[in-house]
């Protein structure tokens, strides 16, 4: 598989953020915040019902966008790779509701905002829904599939932070949280070989986005060319929270 990858993936990365709140690395000197886990520079809320929020905003997110790939899309593997992403979304945001359901939660659409960051991610999240909605052909191909690597690197370094910071969680919670960590590595890995069929036209050197690893310590669920150690965030995804290569996580980021 080619690692070069166009100018405008770059772009996308670095200027529309990611679906799931995308989280810049914070100084390891600074401690999280109150009510806020940490994990090598992505945080989450350790309050259930706020992260479930979270969870629930970011499922929706990559439903709809997928759902615009799906439309948009002329690429076999784009559409391919956004059909999954419906059908896995909507099974975990299933998941997510009907377990809030029995705790007697109300979760909110759009999550409030912990800290100026994450308003910041969430109307960069915006933003890159909008550009998405103006893109056609390999354009569009490139902007989706680099977003998805560094959303799902955010996503899954987010759950990372949470398995880590919600030590008295529901015995569901923490199943869920698993599950998570298991199968964000993989729509990451996903994301990244599917970017990398994408036909090539401007290399991108030094950007932080060859390689395709992301070390998360523990997590060694993801398959070669994705995942160093894991919803760390598998693009820069996820990241984590739900492993990642394009240089938007920061020092979570390990390059090969």
């Amino acid at each position: 598989m080619k690692r070069t990858l166009h100018g405008v993936t770059l772009a996308a990365v670095l200027f529309t953020g990611g679906v799931s709140l995308a989280q810049s690395a914070t100084p390891a000197a600074k401690p999280a915040a109150k009510g806020m886990a940490d994990f090598k520079g992505f945080m989450a809320p350790t309050d259930p019902k706020a992260f479930l929020e979270r969870l629930h905003y970011i499922n929706q997110s990559e439903i709809k966008q997928a759902e615009l790939a799906q439309k948009t899309s002329e690429n076999p593997d784009v559409k391919s790779y956004a059909k999954m992403m419906i059908d896995s979304h909507t099974a975990a945001d299933k998941q997510v509701m009907d377990f809030a359901k029995t705790q007697k939660m109300t979760l909110a659409d759009m999550p409030k905002p912990a800290n100026d960051m994450e308003k910041k991610a969430m109307a960069a999240d915006k933003a890159h829904m909008e550009k998405l909605q103006t893109l056609k052909g390999m354009p569009f191909d490139s902007c989706y599939m680099a977003n998805q690597v560094g959303a799902h690197d955010d996503a899954i370094g987010k759950v990372m932070a949470a398995k880590q910071g919600m030590t008295s969680a529901p015995a569901e919670m923490t199943t869920m949280l698993t599950q998570l960590s298991q199968e964000l590595p993989k729509h990451r890995d996903m994301a990244y070989q599917t970017l990398g069929k994408l036909p090539q036209t401007m290399g991108v050197g030094g950007s932080g986005m060859q390689g395709g690893s992301m070390d998360h310590g523990s997590m060694n669920h993801g398959s070669p060319g994705s995942m160093g150690g894991s919803m760390g965030g598998s693009t820069g995804t996820t990241g984590g929270s739900m492993g990642g290569s394009t240089g938007t996580t920061g020092g979570a980021t390990k390059t090969k």
